[in-house]
C-alpha cells in the first residue's frame, strides 16, 4: 500500500472520501414528483402568506370595541365566503359580517369570534363574549414575499412539499439522484431461487445495498453477481464507469488469496484508504476506477451494511450538501455486556426498549458479522468508542437503525 493511508479511524476516512466527490447534475421536476429529493437552489416565496389578511375561524367579523360589554347584538350586514367571490362589505360600529375560515376579512373589521359563541337571529348576531382580533391572520405574517424558505441541500419532505406550493412552485429544481453501481464478488454466489450446490450460498448484499442506495435517495444499479477473476472483475468496473456516478462493490478487500478488489485497485486504480477502524467492518477501501468514485466494501453482510451507515451515507449526504436522510443517535443503557476493542469503534447489533429509567439496550442474537438476521431483528448499532466500557449498566450512544 505504500505510503497510502492504511487501518485509519472513521473521522478520517470520511475525510478523504470528501475529497473525491461524485459528479452532480440538477433536474426542473414537478413538485409532486419531489418527496425525498433535495433541493438544489434556494426557494424564495414569490407571494406573502397569507397573500391577504383572513379569518382562521367560522364566526363572525366585526370591530373589536374594548369599551363595549358583553353578551352584545350586532346588526348582520353580509356574508364572506372562503372564495372571495362575494363583494366585500364594509363593516361599521354595531355592525358584523357572517365570515368563513379563510375567508378575506371585510374592510373595517378587525377582530373574529368563533359561530360556537355567538347566539345567531334574523338578522342579528349576539356576541356571547368579546371577539378575538388574534383570529385574524394578517398578511405575510407566515412568509413574506421574496423571503427565503427553503436553501439548497434541504431534503423535500411532505411539509417541504406544501411550502413550495404555498410559495407558488410548480415546479423546482433538484439534484439528480446519482445512478450507483453495485457489484458483489465471489465463485461461491448465486441468485436466490436458483439451487444451491455444495459450498454455494445465495447472494444478497446487492439487494440489501440496493435497499440502503434507495433510503439514502439515490437509484442502485444491481450489477451480475463477478467471479473472482481479475479480467471479469475489470470487465464490470468498466462497464460500471459508462453510466454510474459511484461504484459499490462488495467482496473481494481484504488479505484473501481470492480479494481482487483490493488487488486491481492496488495494480490498476488509484486507492486513497485501505481499513478502518471498526468492527465489525474494517477491511473497506476507497479510491477512483477509471475516475469513478469507488467504495470497496466487505463481502460479510452485516459489515457491508455497517460500512454503509458508516462512510457512504455520510459521503453521500455530503456531496449534496444535505440534511437527509437524518442519523439518529439516542443514549441507552447496556443491558447484556458488549466486548470493546483498544483501537477500533465497536458497532454491535442491540434491539433498543424504552422505559421509564430510559432507553434500555439488548443484545439478543450471536454478533457473527455473517448472521444477517442479527441485523434485520435489531433497531440499533452500539457506537462503542475504543476502549470504552462495554459492561451491563454503561450507558451508551447507539446508531437508530
Amino acid at each position: 500500500m505504500d505510503d497510502r493511508p492504511y487501518f485509519i479511524t472513521v473521522d478520517e476516512a470520511r475525510a478523504i472520501c470528501q475529497q473525491s466527490p461524485p459528479p452532480l447534475r440538477t433536474e426542473h421536476l414537478p413538485i409532486e414528483t419531489c418527496t425525498g429529493r433535495v433541493l438544489a437552489e434556494d426557494l424564495a416565496s414569490m407571494v406573502n402568506d397569507p397573500p391577504f389578511d383572513n379569518s382562521s375561524m367560522d364566526g363572525f367579523a366585526c370591530r373589536f370595541d374594548e369599551a363595549a360589554s358583553y353578551p352584545c347584538t350586532l346588526t348582520v350586514v353580509g356574508l364572506q365566503a372562503a372564495s372571495g367571490d362575494n363583494e366585500l362589505v364594509d363593516v361599521g360600529p354595531g355592525e358584523a359580517v357572517r365570515i368563513m375560515t379563510g375567508a378575506p376579512m371585510p374592510p373595517g373589521a378587525d377582530a373574529i369570534l368563533p359561530i360556537e359563541r355567538c347566539d345567531v337571529g334574523n338578522g342579528t348576531v349576539v356576541l356571547l363574549e368579546p371577539p378575538k382580533p388574534h383570529f385574524v391572520r394578517k398578511l405575510g405574517e407566515n412568509l413574506k414575499q421574496g423571503a427565503v424558505a427553503l436553501t439548497k441541500g434541504q431534503r423535500l419532505t411532505p411539509a417541504r412539499i406544501g411550502l413550495c406550493a404555498t410559495m407558488g412552485y410548480a415546479s423546482v429544481p433538484v439534484f439528480q439522484q446519482l445512478n450507483i453501481a453495485i457489484v458483489s464478488t465471489g465463485d461461491e454466489l448465486k441468485s436466490p431461487g436458483e439451487a444451491l450446490a455444495h459450498g454455494e450460498i445465495y447472494e444478497s448484499n446487492s439487494y440489501g445495498l440496493a435497499g440502503l442506495v434507495e433510503w439514502a435517495g439515490h437509484t442502485p444499479v444491481r450489477f451480475p453477481s463477478v467471479a473472482d477473476t481479475m479480467g471479469a472483475l475489470r470487465d464490470a468496473l468498466n462497464e460500471a464507469t459508462k453510466t454510474c456516478d459511484l461504484i459499490l462493490t462488495s467482496g473481494g478487500v481484504s488479505m484473501g488469496e481470492f480479494d481482487y478488489v483490493r488487488r486491481i485497485m492496488e495494480e490498476e486504480g488509484d486507492v486513497h484508504f485501505w481499513r478502518m477502524k471498526i468492527r465489525p467492518g474494517s477491511p473497506p477501501l476507497f479510491g477512483m476506477w477509471n475516475g469513478t468514485p469507488l467504495f470497496g466494501l466487505p463481502g460479510n453482510p452485516v459489515s457491508s451494511h455497517v460500512v454503509f451507515r458508516m462512510l457512504v451515507a455520510p459521503y453521500l449526504r455530503h456531496a449534496l450538501g444535505t440534511d437527509g436522510p437524518k442519523e439518529w443517535t439516542v443514549r441507552a443503557r447496556l443491558c447484556d455486556p458488549v466486548k470493546s476493542t483498544s483501537d477500533c469503534m465497536t458497532l454491535r447489533r442491540v434491539t433498543l426498549t424504552s422505559t421509564e429509567e430510559g432507553m434500555m439496550a439488548h443484545q439478543p442474537r450471536h454478533q457473527g458479522s455473517g448472521n444477517l438476521e442479527s441485523l434485520a431483528s435489531a433497531s440499533g448499532l452500539t457506537l462503542l468508542q475504543p476502549g470504552q466500557s462495554g459492561e451491563v449498566g454503561a450507558w451508551i450512544d447507539v446508531l437508530v437503525l
